[in-house]
Protein backbone atom coordinates (compact mmCIF):
# COMPACT_ATOMS: atom_id res chain seq x y z
CA UNK A 1 0.00 0.00 0.00
CA UNK A 2 1.30 3.29 -1.31
CA UNK A 3 2.11 7.00 1.74
CA UNK A 4 -1.24 8.29 0.13
CA UNK A 5 -3.29 5.29 0.23
CA UNK A 6 -2.48 5.17 3.98
CA UNK A 7 -3.16 8.27 4.62
CA UNK A 8 -6.52 8.67 2.87
CA UNK A 9 -7.39 5.57 4.57
CA UNK A 10 -6.37 7.08 8.11
CA UNK A 11 -8.78 10.43 6.70
CA UNK A 12 -11.67 7.91 6.27
CA UNK A 13 -11.83 6.36 9.49
CA UNK A 14 -11.48 9.63 11.54
CA UNK A 15 -14.79 11.04 9.35
CA UNK A 16 -16.71 7.61 10.25
CA UNK A 17 -15.98 8.40 14.21
CA UNK A 18 -16.71 12.39 14.15
CA UNK A 19 -19.81 11.12 11.91
CA UNK A 20 -21.28 8.65 14.93
CA UNK A 21 -20.73 11.30 17.48
CA UNK A 22 -22.73 14.30 15.44
CA UNK A 23 -26.45 14.68 16.66
CA UNK A 24 -29.03 13.23 14.73
CA UNK A 25 -31.64 15.80 13.30
CA UNK A 26 -34.53 14.33 12.05
CA UNK A 27 -36.36 15.97 8.92
CA UNK A 28 -39.23 18.63 9.95
CA UNK A 29 -37.77 18.43 13.90
CA UNK A 30 -37.30 21.90 15.27
CA UNK A 31 -33.27 22.88 16.43
CA UNK A 32 -34.47 22.38 19.30
CA UNK A 33 -35.53 18.96 19.77
CA UNK A 34 -31.99 17.72 18.21
CA UNK A 35 -31.18 14.15 19.48
CA UNK A 36 -27.72 12.94 20.21
CA UNK A 37 -26.91 10.17 18.70
CA UNK A 38 -27.76 6.97 20.55
CA UNK A 39 -24.27 5.71 20.80
CA UNK A 40 -23.58 9.07 22.85
CA UNK A 41 -24.51 8.61 26.74
CA UNK A 42 -23.94 10.73 29.08
CA UNK A 43 -24.19 9.37 32.52
CA UNK A 44 -24.62 11.30 36.32
CA UNK A 45 -21.19 11.33 37.88
CA UNK A 46 -23.33 11.12 41.30
CA UNK A 47 -25.44 7.80 40.29
CA UNK A 48 -23.42 4.98 42.15
CA UNK A 49 -24.20 1.45 40.94
CA UNK A 50 -22.66 -2.14 41.32
CA UNK A 51 -19.21 -2.29 39.01
CA UNK A 52 -20.02 -3.78 35.60
CA UNK A 53 -18.04 -7.24 34.78
CA UNK A 54 -17.14 -8.30 31.26
CA UNK A 55 -16.24 -11.48 32.53
CA UNK A 56 -19.15 -12.29 34.60
CA UNK A 57 -22.98 -12.08 33.62
CA UNK A 58 -25.56 -14.48 31.87
CA UNK A 59 -24.14 -17.09 30.06
CA UNK A 60 -27.38 -19.11 29.54
CA UNK A 61 -28.53 -17.29 26.79
CA UNK A 62 -27.02 -14.84 23.70
CA UNK A 63 -26.72 -11.32 24.95
CA UNK A 64 -25.47 -9.72 21.50
CA UNK A 65 -25.87 -11.01 17.90
CA UNK A 66 -23.30 -11.25 15.14
CA UNK A 67 -23.95 -8.23 14.30
CA UNK A 68 -23.38 -6.22 17.71
CA UNK A 69 -26.68 -5.73 18.47
CA UNK A 70 -27.51 -6.45 22.41
CA UNK A 71 -29.98 -8.72 23.23
CA UNK A 72 -31.81 -7.50 26.22
CA UNK A 73 -32.52 -10.22 29.29
CA UNK A 74 -33.19 -9.66 32.78
CA UNK A 75 -29.86 -9.33 34.29
CA UNK A 76 -28.06 -7.46 31.28
CA UNK A 77 -28.87 -4.02 31.90
CA UNK A 78 -29.00 -1.52 35.11
CA UNK A 79 -32.19 0.03 34.70
CA UNK A 80 -31.29 3.34 37.27
CA UNK A 81 -28.31 3.79 35.52
CA UNK A 82 -29.79 3.89 31.61
CA UNK A 83 -33.03 5.74 33.27
CA UNK A 84 -30.35 8.55 34.64
CA UNK A 85 -28.88 8.46 31.02
CA UNK A 86 -32.48 9.19 28.84
CA UNK A 87 -34.22 11.17 31.78
CA UNK A 88 -32.48 14.58 30.49
CA UNK A 89 -32.36 14.16 27.13
CA UNK A 90 -36.49 14.73 27.88
CA UNK A 91 -37.42 12.37 25.46
CA UNK A 92 -41.04 11.74 23.88
CA UNK A 93 -42.32 7.97 23.23
CA UNK A 94 -45.28 7.02 21.16
CA UNK A 95 -47.31 3.79 21.22
CA UNK A 96 -49.30 3.13 18.69
CA UNK A 97 -52.68 0.33 19.37
CA UNK A 98 -55.04 -1.19 17.16
CA UNK A 99 -58.39 -1.99 18.80
CA UNK A 100 -60.80 -3.04 15.77
CA UNK A 101 -63.68 -4.89 15.76
CA UNK A 102 -64.30 -7.09 19.32
CA UNK A 103 -60.27 -6.89 20.16
CA UNK A 104 -61.85 -3.31 21.83
CA UNK A 105 -62.32 -5.21 24.95
CA UNK A 106 -58.75 -6.09 24.97
CA UNK A 107 -57.41 -2.47 25.56
CA UNK A 108 -58.59 -1.63 29.16
CA UNK A 109 -56.11 -4.11 30.54
CA UNK A 110 -53.72 -2.84 27.78
CA UNK A 111 -53.65 0.75 28.85
CA UNK A 112 -53.96 0.15 32.35
CA UNK A 113 -51.03 -2.29 32.54
CA UNK A 114 -49.01 0.61 30.31
CA UNK A 115 -49.47 2.93 33.13
CA UNK A 116 -47.94 0.60 35.41
CA UNK A 117 -45.22 -0.16 33.34
CA UNK A 118 -44.90 1.28 29.54
CA UNK A 119 -41.95 4.00 30.78
CA UNK A 120 -43.24 5.22 33.79
CA UNK A 121 -42.04 8.68 34.40
CA UNK A 122 -41.34 9.64 31.17
CA UNK A 123 -43.34 11.64 28.71
CA UNK A 124 -45.73 8.74 26.74
CA UNK A 125 -48.50 9.60 24.04
CA UNK A 126 -50.70 6.23 23.13
CA UNK A 127 -52.65 6.54 20.01
CA UNK A 128 -55.47 3.73 20.12
CA UNK A 129 -57.09 2.96 16.35
CA UNK A 130 -60.21 1.93 16.55
CA UNK A 131 -63.67 1.78 15.17
CA UNK A 132 -65.42 1.98 18.46
CA UNK A 133 -64.32 5.11 19.74
CA UNK A 134 -67.27 5.55 21.81
CA UNK A 135 -66.30 2.18 23.79
CA UNK A 136 -62.77 3.47 24.45
CA UNK A 137 -62.27 3.06 28.30
CA UNK A 138 -61.72 6.16 30.49
CA UNK A 139 -58.30 5.30 32.07
CA UNK A 140 -56.52 7.92 35.01
CA UNK A 141 -52.60 8.67 33.28
CA UNK A 142 -50.18 10.30 35.14
CA UNK A 143 -48.81 13.96 33.93
CA UNK A 144 -46.80 14.05 31.01
CA UNK A 145 -48.70 10.86 29.46
CA UNK A 146 -51.84 11.41 27.04
CA UNK A 147 -54.15 9.14 25.16
CA UNK A 148 -55.30 10.47 21.43
CA UNK A 149 -58.17 7.98 19.27
CA UNK A 150 -58.05 7.35 16.15
CA UNK A 151 -61.02 6.55 13.87
CA UNK A 152 -60.77 4.02 11.58
CA UNK A 153 -62.97 1.75 9.52
CA UNK A 154 -64.12 -1.97 10.60
CA UNK A 155 -63.27 -5.01 8.28
CA UNK A 156 -64.85 -8.34 7.17
CA UNK A 157 -61.40 -10.17 7.48
CA UNK A 158 -58.71 -9.70 10.23
CA UNK A 159 -56.07 -10.04 7.62
CA UNK A 160 -56.74 -6.92 6.25
CA UNK A 161 -57.09 -4.88 9.75
CA UNK A 162 -53.67 -6.55 10.05
CA UNK A 163 -52.38 -5.60 6.77
CA UNK A 164 -53.42 -1.98 6.96
CA UNK A 165 -51.25 -0.87 10.52
CA UNK A 166 -48.28 -0.59 8.35
CA UNK A 167 -50.02 2.33 6.34
CA UNK A 168 -51.37 3.90 9.24
CA UNK A 169 -48.46 4.04 10.86
CA UNK A 170 -46.58 5.90 8.35
CA UNK A 171 -49.22 7.97 7.93
CA UNK A 172 -48.94 8.95 11.62
CA UNK A 173 -45.60 9.53 11.73
CA UNK A 174 -45.85 12.07 8.79
CA UNK A 175 -48.54 13.59 9.69
CA UNK A 176 -47.98 13.85 13.28
CA UNK A 177 -45.54 12.86 15.03
CA UNK A 178 -42.09 13.68 13.16
CA UNK A 179 -42.41 17.26 15.13
CA UNK A 180 -42.70 15.98 19.16
CA UNK A 181 -41.84 12.33 19.15
CA UNK A 182 -38.26 10.67 19.32
CA UNK A 183 -39.06 7.06 19.76
CA UNK A 184 -42.17 5.07 18.64
CA UNK A 185 -43.59 1.34 19.61
CA UNK A 186 -46.52 -0.51 17.89
CA UNK A 187 -47.50 -3.06 20.51
CA UNK A 188 -50.84 -5.60 19.76
CA UNK A 189 -53.70 -4.37 22.37
CA UNK A 190 -54.97 -7.97 22.94
CA UNK A 191 -51.56 -8.00 25.52
CA UNK A 192 -50.56 -6.58 28.74
CA UNK A 193 -47.90 -5.45 30.93
CA UNK A 194 -46.45 -7.24 33.58
CA UNK A 195 -42.81 -5.79 34.42
CA UNK A 196 -40.83 -2.91 33.62
CA UNK A 197 -40.72 -1.92 29.87
CA UNK A 198 -38.49 1.17 29.45
CA UNK A 199 -34.95 2.75 28.42
CA UNK A 200 -33.51 0.06 27.92
CA UNK A 201 -35.54 -0.92 25.01
CA UNK A 202 -34.87 2.13 23.19
CA UNK A 203 -32.54 1.93 20.11
CA UNK A 204 -32.50 2.75 16.61
CA UNK A 205 -34.32 0.07 15.11
CA UNK A 206 -36.20 -2.97 17.81
CA UNK A 207 -37.31 -5.84 17.25
CA UNK A 208 -38.68 -8.28 19.59
CA UNK A 209 -37.97 -12.22 19.17
CA UNK A 210 -40.89 -14.13 18.78
CA UNK A 211 -41.52 -16.47 21.83
CA UNK A 212 -42.72 -19.13 19.57
CA UNK A 213 -39.88 -20.06 17.47
CA UNK A 214 -36.48 -18.44 19.66
CA UNK A 215 -35.21 -21.98 20.29
CA UNK A 216 -36.39 -23.46 16.75
CA UNK A 217 -33.65 -24.19 13.47
CA UNK A 218 -34.63 -21.39 11.07
CA UNK A 219 -36.00 -23.76 8.39
CA UNK A 220 -38.53 -23.93 10.84
CA UNK A 221 -39.52 -20.43 11.07
CA UNK A 222 -42.76 -19.30 9.09
CA UNK A 223 -41.36 -16.88 6.64
CA UNK A 224 -43.34 -16.32 3.57
CA UNK A 225 -41.44 -19.03 1.45
CA UNK A 226 -43.04 -18.24 -1.89
CA UNK A 227 -39.97 -16.05 -4.30
CA UNK A 228 -42.95 -14.21 -5.91
CA UNK A 229 -43.81 -12.47 -2.65
CA UNK A 230 -41.48 -9.61 -1.33
CA UNK A 231 -41.87 -11.08 1.61
CA UNK A 232 -39.97 -14.04 0.80
CA UNK A 233 -36.74 -15.30 2.89
CA UNK A 234 -35.28 -18.62 1.71
CA UNK A 235 -35.14 -21.75 3.63
CA UNK A 236 -31.17 -21.51 5.64
CA UNK A 237 -31.92 -17.66 5.39
CA UNK A 238 -32.99 -15.43 8.34
CA UNK A 239 -31.91 -14.57 11.96
CA UNK A 240 -34.54 -15.26 14.19
CA UNK A 241 -38.24 -14.94 13.80
CA UNK A 242 -39.09 -11.80 15.20
CA UNK A 243 -42.90 -10.67 16.33
CA UNK A 244 -45.14 -8.26 14.87
CA UNK A 245 -46.89 -7.86 17.45
CA UNK A 246 -44.06 -5.25 19.28
CA UNK A 247 -41.51 -3.93 17.32
CA UNK A 248 -40.72 -0.32 17.47
CA UNK A 249 -37.03 2.40 17.40
CA UNK A 250 -36.10 5.80 16.31
CA UNK A 251 -39.08 7.72 14.90
CA UNK A 252 -37.48 8.07 11.47
CA UNK A 253 -36.44 4.10 11.26
CA UNK A 254 -40.15 2.95 12.10
CA UNK A 255 -41.28 5.30 9.53
CA UNK A 256 -38.92 3.37 6.88
CA UNK A 257 -40.27 0.13 8.09
CA UNK A 258 -43.67 1.23 7.50
CA UNK A 259 -43.13 2.96 4.16
CA UNK A 260 -41.17 -0.56 3.20
CA UNK A 261 -43.49 -2.90 4.20
CA UNK A 262 -46.52 -1.16 2.62
CA UNK A 263 -44.76 -0.63 -0.65
CA UNK A 264 -44.28 -4.15 -0.26
CA UNK A 265 -47.59 -5.72 0.82
CA UNK A 266 -49.07 -3.21 -1.84
CA UNK A 267 -46.95 -5.06 -4.78
CA UNK A 268 -48.14 -8.59 -3.55
CA UNK A 269 -51.96 -7.21 -3.72
CA UNK A 270 -51.20 -5.81 -7.11
CA UNK A 271 -50.05 -9.68 -7.95
CA UNK A 272 -52.70 -11.47 -5.95
CA UNK A 273 -50.05 -12.49 -3.03
CA UNK A 274 -50.93 -12.20 0.44
CA UNK A 275 -48.18 -13.17 2.83
CA UNK A 276 -48.49 -15.96 4.86
CA UNK A 277 -48.30 -13.55 7.99
CA UNK A 278 -49.74 -10.34 6.58
CA UNK A 279 -47.72 -7.90 8.09
CA UNK A 280 -45.79 -9.79 10.20
CA UNK A 281 -44.13 -11.68 6.86
CA UNK A 282 -42.92 -7.96 5.84
CA UNK A 283 -41.70 -6.97 8.92
CA UNK A 284 -39.30 -10.05 9.36
CA UNK A 285 -38.53 -9.79 5.75
CA UNK A 286 -37.40 -6.08 6.50
CA UNK A 287 -35.43 -6.94 9.83
CA UNK A 288 -33.17 -9.20 7.59
CA UNK A 289 -31.79 -7.09 5.49
CA UNK A 290 -31.57 -4.10 7.60
CA UNK A 291 -30.64 -5.67 10.84
CA UNK A 292 -31.90 -4.36 14.22
CA UNK A 293 -29.93 -2.48 16.12
CA UNK A 294 -31.68 -3.89 19.51
CA UNK A 295 -33.15 -7.09 19.78
CA UNK A 296 -35.96 -7.66 22.61
CA UNK A 297 -35.79 -11.41 24.29
CA UNK A 298 -38.87 -12.99 24.75
CA UNK A 299 -39.30 -11.65 27.87
CA UNK A 300 -41.15 -8.49 25.65
CA UNK A 301 -43.82 -10.37 24.27
CA UNK A 302 -44.61 -13.55 25.67
CA UNK A 303 -47.67 -15.89 25.41
CA UNK A 304 -49.98 -16.63 28.62
CA UNK A 305 -50.77 -20.16 27.24
CA UNK A 306 -47.34 -21.37 27.13
CA UNK A 307 -45.17 -22.54 30.13
CA UNK A 308 -42.30 -19.95 30.87
CA UNK A 309 -39.09 -21.98 29.94
CA UNK A 310 -35.86 -21.67 32.65
CA UNK A 311 -33.75 -18.67 30.53
CA UNK A 312 -37.26 -16.53 31.02
CA UNK A 313 -36.34 -14.81 34.46
CA UNK A 314 -39.43 -12.22 34.05
CA UNK A 315 -42.40 -11.49 31.87
CA UNK A 316 -42.48 -7.88 30.81
CA UNK A 317 -45.53 -8.09 28.02
CA UNK A 318 -47.37 -10.67 27.44
CA UNK A 319 -50.46 -11.88 24.39
CA UNK A 320 -53.61 -12.65 26.84
CA UNK A 321 -55.44 -16.47 26.10
CA UNK A 322 -58.26 -15.53 23.97
CA UNK A 323 -60.83 -17.63 21.53
CA UNK A 324 -59.95 -16.33 18.30
CA UNK A 325 -63.01 -17.58 16.43
CA UNK A 326 -64.69 -15.36 18.87
CA UNK A 327 -63.12 -12.07 18.09
CA UNK A 328 -61.88 -12.18 14.67
CA UNK A 329 -64.04 -12.00 11.55
CA UNK A 330 -63.34 -14.71 8.94
CA UNK A 331 -61.10 -17.02 11.58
Amino acid sequence: MSQNNKTLTVVLLVVLVIGFQCPVQTPGRPESKVIPNEFHLVASENLEYTQPSIVYGRTDVMTITPWLAPVVWEGTFNPDLLDSIYKPKNITIAATVFAVGKYIRFLKDFLETAEQHFFVDFTVHIYVFTDRPKEVPKVKMAPGRKLEVRSVPSSKRWQEISARRMELIQTLIKEKLQDHVDYIFCLDVDSKFHGRWGTESLGGLVAVVHPGYYRDDRRRFPYERRPQSKAYVALGHGDFYYCGGAFGGLLQEVYQLAKTCRTNFEEDAKNGIEAAWQEESHLNRYMWINKPSKVLSPEYLWQDFKPRNPEVGIIRFSGVVKNYADIRPNA
